[in-house]
């Protein structure tokens, strides 16, 4: 496959991830491994990640992307 593909059903939810996707294009995006920075896991509770993978957009929104491990398993 040559390209990402997002599926959505239109809702609000759905329109509003396909815009924070498409925004982050042409952004920066900082990667945090949370087993090796665990003094990063309190920052990443206040902006809401509950399991990771994650994804914190620049507006603040955050995108759980499948299901790796809870919190409670990254803080061990």
């Amino acid at each position: 496959m040559s390209k990402s593909i997002f599926y959505h059903a239109g809702c609000p939810v759905c329109v509003n991830a396909e815009d924070e996707l498409l925004g982050l294009i042409s952004t920066e995006v900082e990667i945090v491994h949370l087993g090796e920075d665990k003094g990063r896991i309190p920052e990443a509770e206040k902006f809401g990640v509950k399991s990771v993978p994650a994804l914190v957009t620049p507006n603040g929104n955050v995108m759980h992307i499948n299901f790796g491990a809870s919190m409670s398993d990254v803080k061990g």
